[in-house]
C-alpha cells in the first residue's frame, strides 16, 4: 500500500511522540490570564485586507460546536482539549463556514500529544489540517500539512521550529488552491491543492493511550477573511 493512501488511524500508531518517555506535565503554565496576547500590526485593517476577528472570546464556546467524546472547556481564559473517557477522540469546530481566510492560532501542547487545527473542513474525509504532533514514520513535526486520504500534503522535518515547552503561532492562508502553513514565523508548507474550496475550522484530540496526558491550551484564534465571503 501506498504510505500517502494509508489510513490516518492505521497510521497513529507511528506517533506516539519522538521525545522520550515522561509528558511534560506542569510545563504549561498557569493559563492564559494575564499572558501577552498575540498583537498583530495589522490588527485594525487597512484598505486592502480586513480587520482580524476573534473566534474564541476566551470565556466560553460560543460559536464552536463538538463532536465526539473528547473532553473541551475553557479553563482561565484558554481553550483547552483533553481525551475523554476511554482515550475518547474528538473534535471541536466552529459554527461558521469559511472559504479564503487567514487564521492565527496561538496555541501550546503538553506532550506527547496529536492534535491539529482542521480547516475547510466538511466532513472526516473532505479536509485539510495543519499538523499540531511528533510523527515517527514518515518524521515530521508540527506545522506539517495533512489532507485525508493524501496524507502529509507537506512535512515540516526541523523539531526545533516548534517551542515545546511554551506558546507558538500557527498561521494558516488558504487562498484559492494555494495553502500555506506558517508556524513561529517559519514558513512549513506552502502547496497548490483544490479539493476542498469551504469549510468550517476546528481542532482534533486523537485516540490512543500513548496520548493519555495530551493537552492542547488554545490562547487566541484569530481569522480574517481574504474573499468576500469569508
Amino acid at each position: 500500500m501506498r504510505r500517502d493512501r494509508m489510513a490516518r488511524r492505521e497510521f497513529l500508531e507511528r506517533a506516539t511522540g519522538l521525545a522520550a518517555g515522561v509528558p511534560l506535565v506542569g510545563a504549561l503554565g498557569a493559563g492564559c490570564r494575564g499572558a501577552q496576547r498575540t498583537v498583530h500590526d495589522d490588527a485594525a485593517g487597512t484598505a486592502d485586507e480586513p480587520a482580524w476577528t476573534p473566534l474564541f472570546n476566551g470565556k466560553d464556546l460560543t460559536g464552536w460546536v463538538a463532536e465526539g467524546n473528547a473532553a473541551w472547556a475553557v479553563e482561565e481564559g484558554c481553550l483547552v482539549g483533553r481525551q475523554g473517557p476511554g482515550n475518547a477522540p474528538g473534535d471541536l469546530f466552529t459554527e461558521q463556514e469559511f472559504g479564503d481566510f487567514e487564521v492565527v492560532v496561538t496555541f501550546k501542547m503538553q506532550w506527547p500529544g496529536n492534535s491539529g487545527v482542521w480547516f475547510r473542513y466538511q466532513a472526516p474525509d473532505k479536509s485539510y489540517q495543519a499538523d499540531i504532533l511528533e510523527y515517527k514514520n514518515p518524521v515530521c513535526y508540527a506545522g506539517s500539512l495533512y489532507c485525508p486520504g493524501k496524507m502529509f500534503l507537506a512535512m515540516n522535518e526541523d523539531p526545533n521550529i516548534v517551542n515545546r515547552e511554551s506558546w507558538n503561532t500557527l498561521k494558516v492562508r488558504a487562498e484559492g488552491d494555494h495553502l500555506v502553513i506558517t508556524l513561529n514565523d517559519v514558513v512549513t508548507g506552502d502547496v497548490h491543492e483544490d479539493s476542498f474550496d469551504r469549510g468550517r475550522i476546528g481542532f482534533q484530540i486523537h485516540p490512543g493511550d500513548q496520548f493519555k496526558d495530551m493537552q492542547i491550551s488554545v490562547r487566541e484564534v484569530l481569522i480574517r477573511p481574504l474573499d468576500e465571503q469569508g
